[in-house]
């Protein structure tokens, strides 16, 4: 019910960024505008010629169903529909899509009064999906080097594009990316469970319900801890940093691997065995 009065507060005309009140409505308990149609046209179609691209090949084995990109003779022209040319189709769904829901986001927080922050987030991973497909590609002079779209076809990609550079591991974004990810991993799981240990407090000495604990008890056991406590709002912050950090560095290693550096990402620490303190 508290939900329900609120949406009173919500479901107020403005804030839209294209189509004015035209597309200022809702379905249910969503809210639709512009960037809501868009986006179900987008996801729609792309949706469907996934389908009819499955429809062409060899099987319906969900694991195996792949559209692939175009190849590499193709350059950055446009490709047959059967030989690549859905893929391109497909693609500009996909980003015409996650573009959309982003901007849809932003209306939903003008209508709030709220920050930005959401679709900015969205807008990370974005980037790193453009940047898979259309960046990187472009970059190299062909659409064929972005990745199928399929479960093990996409893995195949993975796993070859490593390969090309010898231990992709080795790639400097590569270790700021997963040390990001690893860290953000860490600081939602402290997080998590000091929420939880003050939210469920241990039993009084009679059996009786303990006492909810305030977040003045949270900060006090990280500085008790580590010397430091972040805040209730300054640890939200240092988990979108974490978060987006991660998701940015994941685009750039994969960025500057081919159209920056095309031997094995080994060969790039050269630099480090040939400083003159080791002379």
């Amino acid at each position: 019910m508290a939900l329900l009065s609120f949406e009173r507060k919500y479901r107020v005309r403005g804030g839209t960024l294209v189509g004015g009140d035209l597309f200022d409505f809702w379905i249910g308990p969503f809210y639709v505008g512009f960037f809501g149609v868009t986006t179900a046209f987008f996801a729609g179609l792309g949706t469907a010629l996934i389908f009819y691209g499955a429809s062409l090949g060899p099987t319906w084995n969900p694991w195996l169903i792949s559209i692939a990109p175009p190849d590499i003779r193709y350059g950055l022209g446009f490709a047959p529909l059967k030989a690549g040319g859905l893929w391109q189709i497909i693609t500009i769904c996909a980003v015409g899509a996650f573009c959309s829901w982003a901007l849809r986001e932003v209306e939903i927080c003008r209508k709030l009064g709220m920050g930005y922050h959401v679709p900015i987030a969205f807008g990370v991973a974005i980037f790193a999906y453009v940047s898979l497909v259309v960046i990187r590609p472009i970059l190299l002079g062909a659409w064929g080097f972005g990745f199928p779209y399929g479960i093990f076809s996409h893995l195949d990609w993975v796993s070859n594009t490593g390969y090309q550079y010898l231990h992709f591991h080795y790639n400097p974004a590569h270790m700021i990316a997963v040390s990001f990810f690893f860290t953000t991993t860490l600081a939602l799981a402290l997080h998590g469970g000091l929420v939880l240990s003050a939210v469920n407090p241990r039993e009084g000495p009679n059996g009786e319900l303990g006492e909810v604990k305030s977040p003045e008890y949270e900060d006090a056991f990280f500085r008790d801890t580590i010397g430091y406590s972040v805040g209730t709002l300054g640890i939200h912050r240092v988990g979108l940093f974490l978060a987006l950090s991660a998701g940015f560095w994941s685009a750039i290693c994969i960025i500057i691997s081919g159209p920056l550096w095309t031997r094995g990402w080994p060969e790039w620490w050269s630099w480090w065995l040939n400083l003159p303190i080791w002379a």
